[in-house]
């Protein structure tokens, strides 16, 4: 679940995960077919006779990284979208992608918990510099840890030195909890059984547990589930139709979608892990979502419409992250990546959960939105780099 946004925010998410993907144990195979050339071509009602470079690099993760089926989408401001695939759907099966099928998001829902945590910013209703047990009264503590000094702010901005969660014993077989529900608190008290890892505001380190956090201080605020919030207060709003919070005990992904495996590392056998409980990631990755759906939220987000200008400004005020990469600095759940064309840059993030590893975001304004997916996450550098490349091209172009 975890990294964050595109070409090195994934670095980051890999950093956290990886300490649980290192604890994992070797996965059940899978069988896997042999892509053949036939299942490269573009499916998407717009595309031409010769692959352009987007689909030229969905080709590459398939053929040469063993992807079994990557999907993307790119959007204009106009909201003219082109969608692309390939890879098949089930490698059993050899099905096809379905175009702008849903995918699991993973680390892209941080950044709906935090727009939602900024709207209530916004309404008067949460303190960005307030302490968190103004929230949560007596919630954090541990060794080195007090929500006494660390803020809202900090929670958001990876600044916070909380333990991070999937760090510990309880999931560092992530197979082993695929079908098993955990409760938001179950989260916070595996982080809280560790050592916080530096003291509030002295560092940037990528952390799903201040995530968990920010949602049981939504809930806290409002009343309400943290999904219910993100709802109404975001999908509804902008009208994302294939996007949701999965329930507590949704296992499965609701309409047309690929399967989704996991890969301990490069060249180990894939697990499917399409059904699952996501229920580990809650509020830092949890989310559904389809590449059209994630260019119409960043497009919103980016174009104003769905924080005041004060807010976004907050959102888009960033830290120094350099192990992310040269270039690349963090907001309040939104990373700023420049574009190697010299256009400026693009805001957005990754995510990667058991199943999928996705890579979203826009340019300033939301002029142009892309996203891409592939049905497989692993600590593979090959296949984060390529994701990379297809942002990039894409929203070069």
């Amino acid at each position: 679940m975890s990294e964050q946004a595109s070409p090195r925010l994934r670095s980051s998410a890999r950093r956290r995960d990886g300490r649980r993907r290192a604890a994992v144990t070797a996965a059940v195979a899978v069988a896997v077919g042999v892509m053949t050339a036939g299942v490269l071509a573009p499916t998407a009602a717009l595309a031409s006779a010769r692959p352009d470079g987007v689909q030229q690099g969905l080709n590459v993760l398939v053929r040469d990284d063993g992807v079994p089926a990557v999907l993307a989408s790119v959007t204009d401001r106009g909201g003219r979208a082109r969608n692309y695939t390939a890879g098949v759907a089930d490698p059993a099966t050899g099905a096809k992608v379905p175009v702008d099928g849903q995918v699991r998001i993973g680390s892209n829902t941080k950044v709906f918990t935090a727009v939602v945590v900024l709207q209530l910013v916004g309404e008067g209703k949460i303190g960005l510099d307030t302490p968190v047990d103004t929230y949560l009264p007596g919630l954090v503590r541990g060794d080195g840890i007090d929500g006494r000094n660390i803020t809202v702010r900090q929670l958001l901005q990876h600044t916070s030195g909380l333990p991070e969660y999937l760090a510990s014993p309880q999931l560092s077989d992530i197979t082993a909890a695929q079908h098993r529900y955990f409760e938001p608190r179950d989260l916070i008290d595996m982080a809280l059984a560790q050592k916080a890892e530096f003291a509030p505001g002295t560092k940037w380190a990528y952390n799903n547990t201040g995530y968990v956090l920010a949602g049981l201080i939504v809930q806290k605020v409002t009343g309400r589930p943290i999904g219910e919030e993100i709802t109404r207060r975001v999908i509804d709003r902008i009208g994302l139709r294939h996007t949701y919070f999965p329930a507590p005990g949704d296992q499965g992904i609701r309409e047309p979608h690929p399967q989704g495996y996991y890969r301990t590392d490069a060249g180990a056998p894939l697990r499917d892990f399409t059904e699952m409980d996501p229920s580990w990631t809650w509020a830092a990755g949890q989310m559904i979502s389809t590449d059209s759906d994630l260019n119409r939220f960043y497009g919103a987000l980016l174009g104003g419409d769905l924080l005041p200008e004060a807010q976004l400004a907050q959102m888009r005020t960033t830290v120094p992250t350099t192990e992310l990469g040269p270039g690349i600095s963090y907001g309040l759940g939104l990373a700023s990546m420049p574009l190697p064309c010299g256009d400026g840059v693009y805001w957005g993030h990754s995510g990667g959960i058991p199943g999928y590893k996705t890579r979203a975001g826009a340019t300033e304004g939301g002029r142009r939105a892309a996203s891409v997916a592939a049905t497989v996450e692993s600590s593979d550098a090959a296949v984060a780099k390529h994701l990379d490349s297809v942002m990039t091209t894409a929203l070069c172009r």
